[in-house]
């Protein structure tokens, strides 16, 4: 089997119009925890270990090809990678193309505060994949999604228990 294919999520139903939305379909798990997860000199380390068993119990823990790729960068290691989601049984999802109008206006957003980048950040793909998918998002960045993705639900750390994002 080629990497990341061995448990892939059947292509999400868009909610209607997100009005629908309540994060209740699964969890989106941001690339920086399964990172924490992995790292065990990240301060979030434990936290990230904790949350992914808690939230794996609950509801289907799901990947992206965004998230995917971001943890290929450091060492293209696919048959770690895909041992790693295997302990969570974590779906690979498919980017719906539902989610690119919403990356947009979200990217868009972002420049008319300021952003300087030319091209959509991963984690506008990641919010919009959320959103038009009915996902949580389990991440330590709650104030990016929160600032363009208001109606996510996050999972995320206090700032006062871990110091920061």
């Amino acid at each position: 089997m080629a990497g990341g294919s061995r448990r892939t999520a059947a292509a999400p139903r868009v909610a209607q119009g997100l009005a629908a939305y309540d994060g209740s379909a699964g969890v989106l798990v941001d690339t920086n925890v399964w990172v924490d997860c992995v790292d065990d000199s990240s301060r979030w380390h434990g936290w990230a270990i904790d949350q992914l068993q808690v939230c794996s119990e609950r509801a289907p823990l799901h990947v992206n090809l965004v998230i995917y790729t971001e943890l290929l960068v450091p060492a293209p290691d696919v048959a770690a990678l895909d041992a790693l989601l295997d302990v969570y049984d974590t779906l690979r999802s498919p980017l719906p193309w539902s989610c690119a109008g919403l990356a947009a206006s979200a990217f868009a957003l972002y420049r008319r505060r300021g952003g300087a980048r030319a091209r959509p950040l991963p984690d506008f793909y990641i919010g919009a994949h959320a959103a038009v998918a009915n996902l949580s998002v389990l991440t330590r960045d709650r104030a990016g999604y929160a600032s363009y993705f208001p109606r996510l639900r996050l999972i995320a750390p206090d700032a006062v228990r871990g110091g920061g994002r």
